[in-house]
């Protein structure tokens, strides 16, 4: 395998670069809305929150920043998880609806590797550039196709435990036990499983060029 070895920026590095999108995308709504809850009502909360995301996307186009499509994506998303809780007047479904749609990610993570087209790969070939010889590696499919299945169950835990826990708080009407809850054990168990998959990666990429030199 004639080319250069692949590497990925340090842990840290990886970690500054994704906080404020985190902070931005799942922290500061979650913020809003509860802070709202508590100060206003629960109409309120719903729009503050979908006004905070659509801030983002305004902000971006006055300072003549690229928008992300994922950023349009996540606008719609809201606005129609806002419309149904309004409907039902309940916020437990304004959380319960992203996590339909997380499990039938979940789904078509395992039915990728089924067809041994893992998803994992494809998302991080949009991010790190990886020579053909290295993903016809043996060891590169059997490693994207694992990790994929362990995504899979990663994202199943996480839309269960929070569905299990919107249902059971809604129950006995406390929002901030079930946000407390829920951030920190997604929290836990998605920050665990992406230290895992990048240590792994980095050992993997490792091995492949101790094997070739």
């Amino acid at each position: 395998m004639n080319h250069p070895p692949v590497t990925l920026p340090r842990l840290t590095a990886l970690a500054r670069q994704a906080a404020p999108r985190l902070l931005e995308a799942v922290v500061a709504p979650l913020a809003v809305f509860y802070l709202a809850m508590v100060v206003l009502d629960f109409r309120w909360a719903l729009a503050l929150t979908v006004a905070w995301v659509y801030l983002g996307v305004i902000w971006r186009l006055i300072r003549r920043i690229k928008v992300p499509a994922t950023m349009f994506l996540a606008a719609f998303a809201i606005t129609v998880r806002a419309i149904v809780a309004f409907w039902t007047g309940t916020w437990m479904w304004f959380f319960i609806q992203p996590e339909m749609g997380t499990i039938c990610i979940s789904i078509a993570f395992l039915a990728s590797v089924r067809l041994n087209k893992p998803l994992v790969e494809k998302l991080t070939l949009d991010y790190i550039h990886l020579p053909s010889a290295v993903l016809k590696h043996e060891r590169v499919r059997r490693f994207f196709a694992r990790i994929t299945l362990l995504w899979a169950f990663v994202l199943l835990m996480n839309s269960t435990l929070s569905i299990f826990l919107a249902v059971y708080e809604s129950l006995a009407g406390t929002l901030a036990g079930f946000m407390l809850l829920r951030t920190s054990a997604v929290a836990l168990i998605s920050g665990t499983a992406i230290t895992f998959s990048i240590i792994a990666f980095k050992r993997l990429l490792h091995r492949l060029h101790v094997a070739h030199t």
